[in-house]
């Protein structure tokens, strides 16, 4: 059976720090892979990429510093570590992995093939 199964979410205080866990069974890992997220009311949108074909890393603005995304062959498990958190980062956490990427959209949800059910992040006092 294939799927991605999403783990780590939960609910943390503001600053705090949370990991994201991401493990593909029944495939493997593509070239690309992306966390995307969803607060109520809003779009999904691309949290952060990376290609390992051509190095390509991507993070959204509201994210840069605070988040890191990396990857674990040997375990097919993709992860999003992530820092300082901030109530905006209140979502529903999907991973995602594809062949390839827009170079104008490079974290699209578009170009990913194949999805995780999400995990809960809510971060609160």
């Amino acid at each position: 059976q294939v799927q991605l199964v999403e783990s780590g979410g939960g609910l943390v205080q503001p600053g705090g720090s949370l990991r994201l866990s991401c493990a593909a069974s029944g495939f493997t890992l593509d070239y690309v892979i992306g966390w995307f997220r969803q607060a109520p009311g809003k779009e999904r949108e691309g949290v952060a990429c990376v290609s390992m074909r051509d190095g390509m890393i991507y993070y959204a603005d509201s994210v840069k510093g605070r988040f890191g995304i990396s990857r674990d062959n040997a375990k097919n498990t993709m992860y999003l570590q992530m820092n300082s958190l901030k109530s905006e980062d209140t979502a529903r956490y999907y991973c995602a992995t594809g062949q390839g990427y827009d170079i104008h959209y490079p974290c699209h949800s578009n170009g990913m093939d194949y999805w995780g059910v999400g995990t809960l992040v809510t971060v609160s006092s």
